[in-house]
């Protein structure tokens, strides 16, 4: 049968060298463009700075049909030209969709247009000083194919120009002292350096942005102006900074703000005006619209009697739409001629416009899991918002999670199972637009600033064993320090889990199994919770790190102890828990091109039960597996260590959680066609104990069995991405399970098929 099919496959190379043709439809003048050869620069005499060309792979990057990265490679095999050559652009119905959806015009070398990408190319090099240097093109035809062509270019670098004497406006007026002072400071404008326009620009918008900050709103980059000296000495240009000549005389007018009016009206226009004076400013309202007096006024950057900047009106801007509540925010200036104040100054009003938006938000995500031990299950999150519930940009959500398992097979055991879990729960929350916390917390005005209260209830049932609810309530407070950085601090967060049936068989499981049971107990949760989280850019790399710090029942256990109680301590009469858990996760990508990135993430946690309690609570503990974490295997498949479970069964995965867990993902994410994307990733990763438990050998923490007990998976992926909405399917390929097997070697899945897992989610994994 493999030979056959061996013969088939080598008929279907053949039919497709023969058949699929790119450039059947191509004119008698035209040239199928396949990318860029090759970009060389011929450095002898001087070096080309990375930045300068940064800026010419720009102006060469012109993607090929179907490319798999930059400009210099394509697929093998360009779907979209084999469509758009082999197929009738008149088709209907399946194949007619299928044409659209799939078909792409050749990328011709007149519309690359080479020799205009060339003269680009001189032109930045004369703009960053390497007026000697010039560039080339040559085409590449294809030998078997002439309708066929890649392109080389070719940069010939000379010394560039550097900057000389640097002269000033030196001119007594304010706006020219303050362009020659920093003019001065500038780190650019100094003796030696390359002469480059975009940062001679750069230099002016610099100013400009100063000046505008500081009451000078008519000032723009133009009125500076450069004269530049190239004779004087050979590679050498003097500059002289002088006012263009025809500034307006607003330009150099310094203006304060006088009358401020912020107006507000609803999404279905009309209403009755409403105009209240208030100190920073006045305030009409198209009533009935639901908004509290102070909410505008109070995020208003600007006031009357102040120099008006440019950065208080982007700042006002900013903290209007942050609320979320406006569905259009319009700020406009007037100036008002013929006033000046008595320093001189002229003067603007100023109106603000808000239209409020619709307050209700629905949210709805759905995602599933199937495994080819025959588990599948879909997994729903439906929620409500009102986004201004009291008129102040006060969120009131509620929100519904519910997720339900079932086996539609006798999966590896190879006995089907009657085990419908099922898990569900409600969470109400309520997020207020401003810190209501101690003054000493260190916050950023610029940014809004929340205090969140919220309650939940939820219940899992594991049929054939148990089933848990757990309610909670919780008050936390989460602030900015400065953009990149974001504080979440949850002096209180109590939760109580209480056990509603048990059966015979957990029992019995819990009898074999003292640690497990001691973590299913029913108990008082109380948490205090801090989390910190960095997000920031660096050119093409993004780095997001996040550490979580959790405490539980220290401060109880305390009160508790200097009241005199001793042994186990209650709450209503139910023990509470005691322990510490630390986590933290950092994600790192590097973009590769305009879609195409590397992703990778790396996460570790510990948690550790002690003085009331000997094990960290069930829902406490760590696991891995699923859609966001390695993807070959489902959630609590694998772990803790080296255990597995002498008996596997259908129930046998509710006990591999762990108190220790490392866990890295690398995924490759690339664009195919529209708004599908790809992605290849490898996942590798496992849970712990840090405390020995006999019942579960090889499932404490061991550095000399760490590596050899990561369960290391595969797969690929296909994403639907619309920015918005990203509906994502993985298959992952288990690689190496964590424990040993029938099968001896690194690569231990006993057969194929078992490690395989599907998973249909919303949104990215990390």
């Amino acid at each position: 049968m493999n030979k056959y099919l061996l013969i088939l496959c080598l008929a279907l190379a053949a039919l497709l060298g023969t058949s699929c043709s790119t450039t059947s439809k191509l004119g008698a003048n035209d040239v199928l463009y396949t990318g860029v050869k090759k970009l060389d620069y011929h450095q002898e005499n001087a070096k080309l700075d990375a930045d300068v060309q940064d800026q010419i792979f720009e102006a060469i990057n012109v993607k090929p049909n179907n490319p798999l990265y930059s400009p210099y490679y394509r697929t093998p095999f360009p779907v979209g030209l084999w469509v758009y050559n082999h197929w009738d652009s008149k088709s209907k119905g399946v194949k007619g969709w299928l044409y659209k959806l799939l078909v792409a015009r050749p990328v011709l070398i007149s519309r690359v247009r080479p020799q205009a990408r060339v003269d680009m190319i001189n032109t930045l090099l004369q703009n960053n000083g390497y007026f000697t240097s010039t560039a080339n093109y040559k085409l590449n035809y294809d030998k078997k194919n002439p309708k066929k062509a890649s392109i080389t270019y070719e940069v010939n670098v000379g010394k560039p120009y550097t900057i000389g004497e640097v002269k000033y406006m030196d001119i007594n007026t304010p706006v020219c002292h303050i362009i020659d002072s920093l003019a001065r400071k500038d780190h650019y404008l100094k003796t030696g350096s390359r002469y480059c326009l975009d940062s001679l620009n750069a230099v002016r918008i610099n100013i400009t942005n100063y000046l505008r900050n500081r009451g000078y709103y008519y000032f723009r980059p133009e009125y500076i102006q450069y004269l530049a000296d190239s004779v004087h000495q050979r590679g050498v240009i003097d500059l002289q900074l002088v006012n263009s000549p025809d500034v307006p005389n607003m330009a150099h007018v310094k203006y304060v703000a006088r009358d401020i009016v912020a107006t507000v009206s609803s999404d279905e226009g009309g209403g009755v005006p409403d105009s209240i004076d208030m100190e920073r400013c006045t305030l009409v309202k198209f009533n009935p619209v639901h908004i509290r007096d102070a909410v505008i006024p109070s995020n208003l950057r600007m006031r009357p009697g102040r120099a008006f900047g440019v950065n208080s009106m982007d700042r006002t801007q900013l903290a209007l739409s942050r609320l979320g509540i406006f569905s259009n925010i319009d700020i406009q200036v007037h100036p008002v001629i013929d006033s000046i104040t008595p320093d001189g100054n002229g003067v603007l009003d100023v109106e603000v416009n808000c239209v409020l938006d619709k307050p209700w938000e629905v949210k709805l995500e759905l995602q599933g899991t199937s495994k080819s031990n025959s588990f599948i299950g879909p997994g729903l999150e439906a929620g409500l918002t009102h986004k201004n519930v009291f008129g102040g940009g006060e969120k009131l959500t509620g929100s519904l999670n519910a997720s339900y398992e079932w086996q539609t097979g006798g999966g590896s055991t190879g006995a089907k199972s009657d085990m419908n879990s099922y898990a569900f729960g409600l969470d109400l929350s309520l997020a207020l637009p401003r810190l209501l916390a101690p003054s000493f917390v260190d916050r950023s005005r610029r940014y809004i600033n929340w205090t969140k209260v919220g309650v939940n209830a939820d219940i899992m049932n594991r049929p054939s064993f148990f089933k848990m609810a757990q309610m909670g309530a919780s008050f936390t407070w989460e602030w900015h320090a400065n953009k990149k950085s974001l504080n979440e601090f949850t002096p209180f967060k109590l939760t109580y889990s209480k056990l509603l049936s048990r059966t015979e068989a957990f029992d019995s499981a819990m009898i074999a199994n003292p640690a497990i049971a001691l973590s299913f107990q029913d108990m008082f949760v109380p948490m205090m919770q801090y989390s910190y989280t960095y997000d920031n850019d660096f050119g093409r790399d993004h780095i997001t790190w996040n550490v979580q710090l959790t405490e539980a029942g220290n401060v109880f256990a305390g009160i508790w102890a200097m009241c005199g109680s001793k042994g186990t301590k209650r709450m209503f009469g139910t023990p509470f828990s005691q322990f510490a858990k630390a986590q933290t996760n950092v994600v790192w990508t590097r973009r590769l091109g305009e879609q195409s990135s590397i992703v990778g993430r790396a996460f570790l946690g510990a948690a550790y039960a002690y003085g009331n309690s000997d094990e960290v609570p069930y829902r406490e503990q760590f696991y891995i597996g699923g859609a966001n974490s390695v993807r070959a295997f489902t959630v609590r498949h694998v772990g803790p260590g080296g255990y597995h479970p002498e008996h596997v069964d259908t129930y046998s995965y509710y006990d591999q959680t762990g108190t220790f867990k490392f866990e890295t993902n690398w995924e490759y994410r690339f664009p195919i066609f529209s708004y599908f994307k790809g992605a290849a990733f490898i996942d590798a990763g496992n849970v712990w104990l840090l405390k020995d438990d006999e019942k579960r050998p090889g499932g404490k923490l061991e550095m000399k069995n760490f590596f050899k007990q990561l369960a290391v998976g595969t797969g690929v992926g296909l994403r639907f991405d619309m920015e918005m909405l990203v509906v994502r399917a993985d298959l992952g390929v288990g690689l190496h399970l964590p424990y040993a097997t029938s099968r001896s070697g690194w690569y231990n899945i006993p057969k194929f098929k078992d490690g395989l897992a599907f998973h249909l989610a919303i949104g990215y994994p990390f």
